[in-house]
């Protein structure tokens, strides 16, 4: 079983409707019990990082994340799910997060009439390093992204794939032990992103 966290944040219901293609067993909860009997847990979203924090906290299940993570449970994280698990956000003044990798999340900042704030579409993600997730997807392929803010590593370690956009190369996917994060959305990504989504279901959290 695979459980999406619910805290109230925009685009569960496609991550699910994304895993039901691949013919595997979810569910979306806020039930901090179940998220912590699943065997996979999936913290995907969007929104606000302000409101996304404010929620988690009401919902209490910051404690519970930390606890998922820390079991050494497969843990992925995407858009706003991979935002929130820094240790801060420029967004909404500066959000404490919940820290699970350090570094923050910052605003794309350009005076290049040629991108267009926030990011919204189709571009090419290039491997850090290898990864279980990546497999049997080519180096290079392209993602779906919708996003202002882009995720900053204080550790370059934790890279696992990297994107132009705006005059930056950013972090657009990150991993550390059985965490593994997207900036882009792998269930509006295509076949490609299934492929991601299917290495998941079958990763047993290590690297």
């Amino acid at each position: 079983m695979i459980a999406i966290i619910d805290y109230r944040a925009g685009n569960l219901t496609s991550v699910k409707l994304a895993l039901e293609y691949l013919d595997v067993e979810c569910e979306i909860t806020s039930e901090a019990a179940r998220l912590l009997a699943a065997e996979r847990v999936i913290f995907p979203g969007v929104g606000a990082a302000g409101e996304a924090m404010r929620n988690l906290h009401e919902m209490n299940l910051v404690a519970p994340i930390r606890e998922i993570v820390a079991s050494g449970k497969p843990f992925l994280g995407i858009c706003l799910g991979t935002q929130v698990i820094f240790e801060s956000s420029e967004e909404d003044g500066v959000t404490e997060c919940i820290g699970l990798v350090p570094g923050t999340v910052k605003l794309f900042k350009t005076t290049n009439p040629v991108y267009k704030i926030p990011q919204m579409g189709w571009n090419a993600v290039e491997f850090a390093r290898p990864h279980p997730l990546w497999a049997d997807i080519e180096n290079g392929s392209e993602f779906y992204f919708v996003h202002s803010y882009y995720p900053a590593p204080s550790d370059e370690s934790y890279i696992t794939g990297q994107t132009e956009y705006a005059d930056i190369k950013f972090a657009s996917a990150v991993g550390r032990e059985n965490l593994f994060a997207t900036q882009f959305h792998p269930e509006r990504s295509g076949r490609i992103g299934l492929q991601l989504l299917q290495n998941f279901t079958k990763w047993d959290g290590s690297c």
